[in-house]
């Protein structure tokens, strides 16, 4: 569905022009992403999000929610260098970072890059890597830069990185320590598909039938059917990333972020609250979901619905909340019920 202009008067350095080619941009990503991936509108919203403000995403769920699929899908649509790194415990952090390989017949070092050298980094199922790969993975999207021997190399831009993670219940993974939780602009949950939405993915999925290789055939799968044209080209997310940096912030907005994540540090259940950092990420992901639902401005639904994926993952219970069995969500909502910010006041 196509997006109208912004109603308020737009910004002197973006034209109509720029601000409909944007909404445009969207539309084709969601439209090419839902060729292969059902529902999960509200997952692609929070990839366009990061994608559009150079923050890093992390998605949490159980195994075969698509987010792998996911992000392919989305590495397919845009004209970006993409990478893969799946996680496992004996990896390196020069399997991510590169290293100096000494050249046999010069007798001296060259660098290998890694693949962390990209636009697009999908680091799959990152808990289940040990604590000092996760580190090194997490120092570079802080820095966007690598050091490998006594050189160090900027990262590409644009430079995203989205990580998978199964909950940590699961056997074989490592929690990923807050500080380093704290890097993620957005955490977001995935839960399963409604009824109607498996229906739909197990219909589409017995249509895909085989293709031949060498004297054979293999089963197709949804992963064979993403098209490999982009939609769109780096010069459509530099637009975009503009369009986000000129959506109008009020004070009162500003406030609002602030009395939120200050109740976090002070609310009697929690032993740690949000980071300064979390109320920047709450910004700019309110500004990009302007964008992206067709305004120039942002308003307090904004805030409501991304404080899950923007606070949950940064901030900590303590040992009476869990011992009375409180979740990290109960304590948001309260708080945001307290701040008279719930769904039926916007």
């Amino acid at each position: 569905m196509s997006h109208a202009p912004p109603l308020a008067e737009l910004a002197s350095s973006a034209s109509a022009e720029d601000y409909q080619r944007v909404y445009q941009f969207v539309d084709r990503i969601r439209e090419r992403i839902g060729t292969v991936v059902v529902g999960q509108d509200v997952v692609v919203e929070r990839i366009l999000i990061a994608l559009f403000t150079g923050g890093h995403l992390l998605l949490q769920g159980v195994p075969g929610l698509a987010k792998t699929l996911l992000v392919s899908a989305l590495s397919k649509t845009i004209d970006l260098k993409f990478s893969r790194i799946q996680f496992t415990i004996d990896l390196l952090p020069s399997d991510i970072l590169g290293s100096e390989i000494l050249d046999q017949r010069t007798h001296e070092f060259r660098i290998h890059q890694g693949p962390i050298f990209t636009n697009l980094l999908l680091a799959d199922e990152i808990n289940r890597a040990a604590p000092k790969v996760q580190g090194a993975l997490l120092e570079a999207m802080q820095e966007r830069k690598v050091t490998i021997g006594n050189s160090t190399f900027k990262l590409p831009a644009p430079f995203l990185v989205i990580a998978t993670q199964n909950p940590i219940e699961q056997s074989g993974t490592f929690e990923l320590p807050e500080a380093q939780l704290d890097r993620f602009m957005l955490c977001h949950r995935l839960h399963y598909p409604t009824p109607s939405e498996e229906l739909q993915i197990l219909q589409r999925n017995i249509t895909l039938g085989i293709r031949r290789e060498d004297q054979g055939a293999i089963a197709r799968t949804e992963f064979d059917i993403l098209e490999e044209q982009p939609v769109g080209t780096s010069e459509d997310l530099i637009l975009a990333m503009q369009a986000v940096n000129q959506i109008h912030v009020s004070d009162v907005f500003l406030n609002h972020v602030v009395e939120l994540v200050n109740r976090t540090r002070i609310h009697p259940h929690l032993e740690i609250g949000g980071s300064p950092r979390a109320g920047i990420s709450l910004v700019k992901a309110a500004r990009a979901r302007a964008l992206i639902s067709g305004r120039d401005y942002v308003i307090p639904e904004d805030m409501y619905l991304l404080a899950d994926d923007v606070l949950l993952h940064r901030i900590r219970l303590n040992y009476e909340a869990l011992a009375d069995g409180v979740t990290g969500k109960d304590v948001l909502n309260s708080i945001l019920n307290d701040m008279g910010m719930t769904s039926g006041t916007i």
